[in-house]
């Protein structure tokens, strides 16, 4: 009787679950390979970098330091660039941009719907004569769900034949995004439907997580149910007699092909709905790959120090800088306790350095191999350093299919209670990823699991893309071949249901 009642629960648990689930899982799986191509429109760095106008501070009169009083703290980060033009200095702090004119002290506190086109006709003056506002955003819409800490932003198109939005921000006074007819047309198909990223469901954060890390618990349920029933009512002796034949299988039709796509690919399933549930970093089992902030301020020395560096060490900088690149913006930069300025090559996105107090050692590409390493002891001084390698390819864990990621890093190995890993970027001074035991296995259970990026495959196409979407169309046929049986229970249910109610009304009166 026990073994009865066990055998119940599974298969009902199963079926009701299947019917309540098959349309997500098929929204999952083919939304996953529109994923593999198309993802949410962004605005590339190159592109974003090229269209800027070239950094011009002959107007500038107020210095950094002079600049960051009308910012509410202290910075973690100063840029200076362009509003049109005006040069601006740029401060991140407390998870927010806040933009000062460098010519007056003043504070960027809104753009006129007249000056958020203007800027978007010079970011792309091909569409100057068509460009045309299209709406001040300061709740966030479809494509700007995480960008809060550029809100409001202004919405213009372009009125080009791929139907371009730019977004430009009115913290920044730059523009942050753009899009495209196409570009959204799959979005939406691929990582709107595969993120449930609706507009009105994503903006409620905590409810979103928690739905989607318990739509992964149930379906991590539902595919193990499978799993198992599926198994059991496997006969490999054939000993199902179906329309005077033997079978492996008790079922016929749509259902047999459901029972034995259960077994090839359930497996699969399972392993793609559990990691991504663990893509959400459930109940915060895992620390994130982020360095503490006293890691990062070791390897800095302390945070930037805007008296030290003037507007004549910016125009120096700068003007050192004009014989390998043209300057469209300049970060100030802290690594161990002296301060650079950076800027970017907007073609290649290859850095060049300036010392900000010794202008006169000229410009360099990176920090020195040993200042990297005496950093890196500084950022765990209590604990010994097992290894330090220069690593000249991405490993299992400092990876990028892209190839964004700075080349080469030094990862260096730490004797701790966590197994700490540190990867430093020689070309910014700072530490670009922390690795500890529980982030490693989690890079293998979410990231190996879901996109299959395994040494082996990862890096290997068009191998790695036939054999996702192999499995991804067999986890379609696993879903859909349910449906039809769905429906039919769900019609008998609701005739029985309505019966019943029929029954219990009596006699009309």
């Amino acid at each position: 009787m026990a073994l009865l009642d066990w055998r119940r629960a599974l298969i009902y648990t199963h079926r009701w679950l299947g019917i309540a689930g098959s349309l997500l899982f098929i929204a999952w799986f083919a939304s996953g390979v529109v994923l593999m191509y198309a993802g949410m429109p962004s605005l590339p760095p190159t592109e974003r970098l090229a269209r800027l106008p070239p950094l011009d501070l002959t107007t500038a009169r107020i210095g950094p330091a002079e600049a960051s009083r009308a910012a509410p703290a202290a910075p973690q980060r100063l840029l200076v660039g362009m509003v049109g033009e005006r040069p601006v200095y740029r401060f991140w702090q407390g998870g927010r941009w806040t933009t000062v004119f460098a010519d007056t002290g003043a504070r960027l506190d809104r753009l006129s719907i007249r000056r958020a086109t203007d800027l978007v006709r010079r970011f792309a003056p091909e569409h100057a004569a068509t460009a045309r506002h299209d709406g001040r955003l300061t709740a966030p819409d479809q494509w700007t769900l995480l960008s809060g800490a550029l809100m409001p932003v202004h919405r213009v198109a372009l009125g080009d034949g791929r139907d371009t939005d730019v977004y430009v921000s009115e913290r920044t006074g730059e523009p942050v995004l753009t899009t495209t007819r196409s570009g959204r047309r799959w979005a939406y198909l691929g990582a709107v439907v595969h993120w449930l990223y609706f507009t009105p469901f994503r903006r409620h954060a905590t409810i979103w997580a928690q739905s989607v890390i318990w739509l992964s618990v149930v379906g991590c349920v539902l595919a193990l149910s499978g799993i198992v029933w599926g198994l059991w009512r496997l006969s490999l002796e054939r000993r199902y007699r179906l329309k005077g034949s033997t079978a492996r299988s008790p079922y016929s039709g749509l259902m047999k092909w459901h029972h034995y796509a259960g077994l090839v690919f359930g497996v699969v399933t399972f392993t793609w709905v559990l990691s991504g549930g663990l893509s959400m970093e459930p109940w915060g089992w895992h620390p994130g790959t982020a360095p503490t902030a006293d890691q990062r301020a070791a390897v800095s020395g302390a945070p930037i120090p805007l008296d030290r560096i003037g507007l004549e060490e910016l125009r120096t900088a700068a003007a050192l800088m004009q014989a390998s690149l043209v300057p469209k913006e300049l970060e100030v930069v802290q690594f161990r306790g002296q301060t650079y300025v950076r800027a970017l090559d907007p073609e290649t996105l290859e850095g060049t350095l300036v010392s900000a107090l010794h202008p006169e050692r000229g410009v360099f590409a990176r920090f020195d191999d040993r200042e990297l390493l005496d950093a890196a002891r500084a950022a765990m001084p209590e604990a010994r350093v097992v290894d330090a390698v220069w690593l000249g390819e991405y490993d299992s864990y400092y990876y990028d299919r892209s190839g964004a990621l700075a080349l080469p890093v030094l990862r260096v190995r730490y004797e701790d209670a966590e197994e700490t890993w540190l990867y430093l970027d020689p070309f910014r001074g700072a530490i670009a990823r922390k690795e500890v035991r529980r982030t490693r296995v989690n890079r293998w259970l979410y990231h190996g699991l879901h996109s299959l990026d395994f040494p082996f495959l990862y890096d290997k196409r068009p191998l790695w893309d036939a054999v996702v979407i192999i499995l991804s169309v067999g986890g379609l046929a696993l879903s859909m071949t349910s449906l039809a049986q769905a429906w039919r229970r769900l019609k008998r249910h609701g005739r029985r249901l309505v019966g019943s109610r029929g029954r219990g009304l009596g006699p009309a009166r």
